[in-house]
């Protein structure tokens, strides 16, 4: 800075503090069987909108299905999904493309559904060659069987060195299909396709006759009396010929020429039925037809692919998955944020031991990754007996990373109408997201506050002494309760039953601890390579305990000073001249977390013997 003159100067500078963020709480991980989508990629979705679209919505064969739908009803807002089939099973829908461009027809293209599944085959594809270099390039329609456009490629080429190579743009922006190509030629057009007119038009005042399926119909091209002066462009003859088809009559009960389309491109015209039916064909007969042109190419009004099945429901080794192929609950190693996981499929595995062995790779995965896993009650627990009976098997997993939810919840499904029974997780991922993000996640995500929205009843009503039964044994009861209905009346992870005494008792302290844990992870990391030294130290107290005193004001830890509350130590006693030789620098932060008031008592005492004065 220059100063020129006596007076006043104002200089910015660069704060020391470095902002620790705090990392998110309830992004949720769903891993299982759904109807379509990627295998064993994981998709971040923001809305149940996302997961239909992605994954194909609600179907009976998919508990994860309905568990998306649940999380997002009760309050969830970001979900990562894990679609897993089992090993060797399912199909891609495909469909080969045809050329008889100057030889005999021949295959050039194959076009496969982006992803097995029956889903596949509800696709179809429109060619066309109307570009602007119609004898080249081509243009790729994909269509749902309604009709609607789900994606259009344009100016396509089957040259490897064309700006626009099929294979090229068609697998790089498509969300639905990739393409092959095994010929050398382009695709032919779907519809009826002429051949090409001459510069003069020929006369036009011809009768013509066209089928469409199994409806046939003979018209007059143009009337001079009716139609006034003749097409003088291939474009406006393909504006006549539609008009024309529209009008005509249809059979009963059959719209086969009200969706018909004409398009001209070059010098040629391209006939389709407007139907995704492969079977509405247009067909031109006679030999006015001939002379015009119009029994050229014939091909489907759409191309459909077939052969897409689904993929067999996922065993226990296929949800573990491998973690050197990151297939399964592996997949989630490549994602940073996730904070919960949820497994429906394990409650309806008839073998406790699959279930179990499936729980404790998923433990081994969250306790790696900083993850909370909800585990869903098995549906055999079908009263309190059958639970108390069966909970010995979960002993081999008794980890501070997971709980236990039970009973199942029923809802209204909604492909169906009826009540049904469906594990929980879901709706508590769902408990969680809203509970954190309405007062943190050091409140209990149970209590009033934690309704279950959108459930009708419990698979079980637990009374009081029923809910005193198993929630020592570290089970977390859905209770419904008069006036507030059905809500999450436990908060204890699977460490915490009584008998273990373990410090991670509860859920809120244990996820309270895996969220300062990451953010500190994460927030530390422009330590790495700085001079181990006292200053060093010194920032690192004081951006750590800067966060701290935020979640301190917030309530997320019990005493009244902060000094009662966390503590921060980073000094010489901590990192010795040995870590500082191997280029460590060790940081140790303590935590008070205001633990869940499970248990109120209140004392009434009556007032007897009351005098006036």
């Amino acid at each position: 800075m220059h100063m020129g003159h006596p007076g006043v100067y104002i200089e910015e500078l660069p704060s020391s503090v470095r902002t620790i963020s705090a990392v998110t709480t309830s992004v949720t991980a769903f891993v299982g069987h759904t109807r379509r989508g990627p295998l064993n990629q994981p998709v971040r979705i923001t809305s149940f909108a996302d997961f239909e679209r992605r994954f194909g919505g609600l179907t009976a064969q998919s508990a994860v299905s309905y568990a998306v739908h649940q999380f997002f009803g009760n309050g969830g807002t970001v979900a990562v999904v894990v679609r897993v089939a089992a090993a060797g099973t399912g199909e891609e829908a495909r469909v080969t493309l045809e050329s008889t461009e100057g030889h005999n027809a021949c295959p050039v293209m194959t076009v496969h559904a982006k992803e097995p599944g029956v889903w596949g085959s509800r696709l179809r594809l429109a060619v066309d060659h109307d570009t602007r270099h119609p004898d080249e390039t081509f243009n790729l329609r994909v269509l749902d069987t309604d009709g609607s456009t789900r994606e259009t490629f344009t100016g396509l080429s089957m040259d490897p060195d064309h700006g626009r190579h099929v294979e090229t743009v068609v697998n790089a922006g498509s969300a639905l299909v990739r393409v092959d190509v095994v010929g050398e030629g382009r695709p032919d057009p779907s519809g009826t396709v002429s051949k090409p007119f001459a510069e003069e038009l020929p006369n036009l005042a011809v009768d013509l006759t066209v089928k469409i399926g199994d409806v046939e119909r003979e018209f007059t091209l143009h009337d001079p009396d009716r139609d006034g002066e003749p097409p003088r462009t291939v474009t406006e003859l393909a504006l006549l010929l539609e008009r024309k088809l529209r009008a005509l009559p249809d059979a009963p009960g059959k719209r086969a020429f009200a969706g018909a389309e004409v398009t001209a491109f070059g010098r040629r015209l391209q006939v389709v039925a407007g139907s995704t039916d492969p079977d509405d064909t247009v067909r031109f007969i006679g030999e006015c037809a001939n002379d015009l042109g119009l029994e050229a190419t014939v091909n489907p009004p759409v191309f459909p692919l077939s052969g897409g099945v689904d993929g067999d429901p996922p065993g226990p080794r296929d949800v573990i998955g491998d973690e050197a192929a990151k297939t399964g609950l592996q997949a989630l190693r490549d994602v940073d944020d996730v904070n919960l996981l949820s497994l429906p499929e394990l409650a309806a595995y008839e073998s406790t031991e699959d279930m179990i062995t499936v729980i404790s790779a998923a433990q081994a995965l969250c306790r790696e990754r900083r993850i909370f896993l909800l585990v869903d009650a098995p549906g055999s627990w079908v009263d309190v007996d059958s639970a108390r009976a069966g909970l010995n098997a979960f002993d081999p997993v008794r980890d501070d990373h997971a709980a236990l939810y039970f009973p199942q919840v029923q809802l209204t499904d909604p492909l169906t109408g009826r009540l049904r029974s469906f594990p929980p997780s879901g709706a508590i991922a769902g408990v969680c997201a809203r509970t954190d993000a309405e007062r943190g996640v050091w409140k209990a995500p149970a209590g009033t506050e934690a309704r279950l929205a959108g459930v009708h009843s419990l698979s079980v009503r637990l009374t009081d002494r029923e809910n005193a039964l198993l929630g020592p044994l570290g089970v977390n009861c859905l209770r419904a309760l008069p006036v507030v209905g059905p809500v999450v009346w436990g908060a204890r992870t699977l460490r915490g039953a009584d008998a273990l005494g373990s410090e991670w008792k509860y859920v809120p302290v244990r996820r309270l601890a895996l969220h300062v844990e990451e953010s500190l992870y994460r927030g530390l990391q422009w330590v790495v390579f700085e001079p181990n030294n006292e200053q060093l130290w010194q920032q690192i107290r004081l951006d750590a305990s800067a966060w701290l005193n935020t979640l301190f004001r917030q309530g997320a830890f019990k005493g009244t000073t902060p000094r009662e509350a966390y503590f921060v130590k980073c000094d010489k006693d901590t990192t010795t001249d040995a870590d500082i030789e191997r280029g460590v620098v060790n940081v140790l932060v303590g935590i008070a977390p205001a633990k869940p008031a499970e248990f109120v008592v209140v004392k009434i005492q009556q007032m007897a013997g009351q005098f006036e004065i």
